[in-house]
């Protein structure tokens, strides 16, 4: 356990609440003992409110333990805000397409926010932390301007955490951390703790501990203090322990983060400012910004816990630190931009300026599913029809005599019955036979389906290119049955349509000319045989001409016909095509191209989302790239 100086004479070590309270309380009692330890005077309320909490968090409002109005935001708070509302909503977008162990990260800083922006603003909690021998125990009371926590030569002397606090009103943030009531210390009241009025500091025990319990102390008290002072000695500033588990992954949070070379009373001449430039080398290499030259970033310095050479400095330091009351904001805001680092892959593609599907591959999915369903053949059959139909108009009566008598000749065979359609005699319909069904090849479709989810997920995250073409794959279970339907309902109305296609208007012209030819050569016929039973007078010229003039001029007018009608027909078979491939396309759209469009505008939104996390972290914190 830790081991805390009882001094009865004096009221520093009274407790945090305690100086407060009519008798002085025994530093040794439980936390029930104490109306501040446990979380009596924040704890109970804050386990009953974590949702009006968290509402306060992301809504920007804040706290002083419970009780006191949060002062307006600051520019920097206000973008905090918009951030946090930002990662807030991107968790909510992502939450069914993403694992959650990939979102824990960004949910847990979610927590973290709202927990510390309910407690108080006016306090800056800042933990000491160190390896074994570092002096940080002895720095932490010289800050106090009293022994509160033991120092010694017995490793390790530090056990739990041990709160200072240089203000009332802290109560609350030090039930967050867990530190009971008989280990929270007040300081000597002297002029020099004016300057770290607001100011919360933590002793921890040392990370590198071989006990268990002390390193998962020092490591849940770092997730949730404001700032770090690192104190290293002259032997261990290198040590790996420190900079791999620690410095290194907190690279992020420079302005929150003091690095003290402590113990500088050890080594002689310019040696102490040998070992801070390399100190200062190592934390580069850590990718630690620096607050050099007026710049943002870690404060680097040396001094002697024992002797109080630079002490003094580094109180000022933390005074001037405490007094800007932006701590925590910087805290959150790094662990935002953390968060933000670690999920770039998840919502960002490099080289990719936007997904969509483009014009070409609509084209060419429509494409294939046209070709699936037979879109080319439907029109073809259908100019073929157009084209049978006008034969019918304008071919010559004995052409349409020769075919129904064909028909009638040989009724029962296919050939029949196809004369019978083309002559359209009255049994033609009911004898018509069945039209031909063009079924859609399933390989086909499912193709098509991949290769324009291919084409979308281009540039894609890899879990929103999986959700994409699970979404296309989805949307493509009963496309082929569908286009199936389509191609057996519209393909065959047009390749034999029950009711025929509309007439041009110079058909009455053509089938009047061919009644007149036929006319010709039933008159020429009738003229001949006249002059042939000696009726009329003989001239057999006349009926001749007229009647060889019929002959000819029928399949002339027919001939004719079948030129003037190509284009009608081709325009014919072209709207039927054009008609079965739209609604081939239509259905595509809606089973696949809409939902997958869907998807992709869900992307692009968390991705807004998620550059509204990631803008402006470099202006709340120093983070390298």
């Amino acid at each position: 356990m830790t081991a805390l100086t009882d001094r009865t004479d004096d009221r520093w070590d009274d407790g945090l609440i305690a100086r407060s309270r009519p008798r002085p309380a025994d530093p040794g009692a439980g936390p029930s003992d104490e109306p501040g330890a446990g979380g009596t005077e924040n704890g109970g309320a804050e386990g009953d409110e974590g949702d009006d909490a968290l509402v306060r968090a992301l809504s920007g409002a804040g706290s002083g333990g419970g009780k006191a109005a949060a002062p307006p935001l600051s520019p920097e708070g206000q973008a905090l805000r918009l951030r946090l509302d930002a990662l807030r909503q991107l968790v909510g977008l992502s939450r069914t397409r993403l694992d959650g162990k990939t979102l824990a990260e960004a949910g847990r800083v979610l927590d973290e926010a709202a927990a510390r922006r309910g407690l108080s603003p006016q306090h800056t909690v800042v933990a000491i932390a160190g390896a074994t021998g570092s002096g940080k125990s002895t720095l932490f009371n010289s800050l106090a301007g009293v022994q509160i926590s033991e120092t010694g030569l017995r490793r390790p002397t530090t056990a739990a955490p041990i709160a200072c606090s240089w203000s009332d009103g802290a109560a609350g943030l030090l039930d967050r951390l867990e530190i009971p009531g008989r280990l929270r210390r007040r300081p000597r009241e002297s002029a020099e703790a004016e300057l770290l009025r607001g100011m919360v500091l933590v002793d921890l025990p040392d990370l590198d501990s071989a006990v268990g319990a002390h390193r998962d102390h020092v490591d849940r008290v770092l997730a949730l203090v404001d700032a770090v002072v690192w104190v290293v000695d002259p032997e261990k500033y290198a040590d790996a322990v420190l900079h791999e588990r620690y410095l290194r992954p907190l690279a992020g949070h420079a302005e929150v983060t003091f690095v003290v070379l402590n113990q500088v009373d050890r080594l002689p001449g310019e040696a102490a400012d040998l070992v801070l430039d390399d100190l200062r080398r190592l934390l580069d290499e850590d990718g630690i910004a620096l607050g050099e030259h007026d710049e943002p970033g870690a404060t680097v310095l040396g001094l002697s816990a024992l002797t109080g050479e630079g002490v003094g400095e580094l109180r000022e330091l933390l005074g001037q630190f405490t007094q800007e009351k932006g701590a925590a904001t910087r805290r959150i805001s790094a662990d935002v931009d953390r968060a933000a680092v670690r999920l770039r892959p998840l919502y960002v593609a490099d080289g990719h300026a936007g997904p969509e599907i483009g014009e070409v591959a609509r084209a060419e999915f429509e494409d294939r599913l046209a070709e699936a369903v037979g879109a080319y053949a439907a029109g073809l059959a259908a100019e073929r029809a157009w084209r049978r139909n006008a034969g019918k108009a304008c071919g010559t009566p004995w052409l349409r005599l020769w075919r129904w008598y064909e028909g009638r000749r040989a009724p029962r065979s296919l050939g029949g019955l196809a004369v019978l359609a083309s002559i359209g005699g009255r049994g033609a319909v009911a004898a018509q036979p069945p039209p031909e069904e063009e079924v859609t090849a399933r390989q086909r479709v499912e193709q098509a389906v991949r290769v324009v989810a291919d084409e979308a997920v281009v540039g894609l995250p890899d879990p929103w290119a999986q959700a994409v073409r699970e979404t296309a794959v989805r949307g493509a279970e009963g496309l082929p049955e569908a286009l199936d339907e389509l191609a057996v309902t519209l393909g065959a109305a047009v390749a034999v349509p029950a009711v025929r296609p509309p007439r041009p208007a110079w058909w009455p012209a053509a089938v009047l000319g061919q009644a007149a030819m036929t006319l010709l050569q039933i008159f020429g016929g009738l003229w001949l045989a006249g002059q042939i039973v000696g009726v009329l007078e003989p001239r057999l010229m006349p009926p001749v001409l007229l009647m060889v003039a019929g002959i000819i001029g029928g399949p002339l007018v027919e001939w004719g016909c079948s030129l003037a009608a190509r284009g009608p027909a081709r325009r014919y078979g072209q709207d039927a095509e054009r008609g079965l491939r739209q609604a081939a396309a239509g259905c595509g759209r809606a089973r696949v191209l809409e939902p997958v469009a869907a998807e992709l505008l869900r992307y692009r939104e968390v991705r807004e989302q998620y550059a509204a996390v990631a803008a402006g972290g470099s202006r709340l914190s120093t983070t390298r790239q």
